[in-house]
């Protein structure tokens, strides 16, 4: 099973990955890599400037990432728990490309898509932006310091927009009232609401002994 957790910036995702990923038996990790990206502290302090950049980076460095290992990972007959899709690149892609930028993006990103293979089950952890903000500033990376309220607000309307109108499987997570770090009830919920998505047994935690 090809399990994906989506989000808006800062909801969880690859907390709840890498929580769920132990739970479900021989299961590998694939992580987006975003550090890498040389433009992504210039695009936060001027988006309008840095953006086509940006984007450009995040949709090859994705395909790269999930081109290699995605299908290298489910033939094996491994499960496979993903902290982002690649269709989130033509989220962010809308709200900060115009134009001919757009246009360009937009033909590269279908491109790329066709080659790329699609969750069993995509896992949409949504929030409110006060949750957002709040959880943006606890973790407190540099260059998110400066992360404006209108921009994680438009994110989240357009992540709400994708997923109801999307036709792949999905599960809808309110991350408000969930708070599987603390809470391992919380946690095992979300695991066997995932479980039930896809036809798989619920979690039943092993016996000890003498039990």
């Amino acid at each position: 099973m090809y399990i994906a957790i989506e989000g808006v910036i800062g909801v969880g995702k690859t907390t709840l990955a890498r929580l769920l990923q132990p739970r479900f038996e021989n299961a590998e990790l694939l992580l987006e890599v975003f550090e890498e990206n040389p433009f992504l502290s210039d695009f936060y302090n001027d988006r309008a400037r840095y953006a086509f950049q940006t984007q450009i980076f995040f949709l090859l460095s994705r395909y790269r990432q999930q081109n290699s290992t995605v299908p290298a990972i489910l033939q094996s007959g491994k499960h496979l728990l993903a902290d982002y899709t690649f269709a989130k690149d033509a989220l962010f892609a809308r709200i900060n490309l115009h134009g001919d930028e757009l246009a360009m993006y937009h033909r590269v990103h279908e491109a790329l898509a066709e080659k790329i293979p699609q969750p069993d089950l995509t896992v949409y952890l949504a929030a409110s932006v006060d949750t957002l903000m709040a959880r943006i500033a606890l973790r407190d990376r540099p260059y998110e310091r400066t992360m404006e309220r209108a921009y994680i607000a438009e994110l989240a309307a357009a992540y709400d927009e994708f997923f109801a109108q999307t036709k792949t499987p999905k599960l809808l997570i309110d991350a408000n009232t969930f708070d599987f770090v603390r809470y391992p009830e919380h946690l095992r919920l979300i695991e066997n609401k995932i479980r039930a998505a896809l036809g798989m047994s619920p979690y039943q935690p092993p016996l000890l002994d003498g039990d």
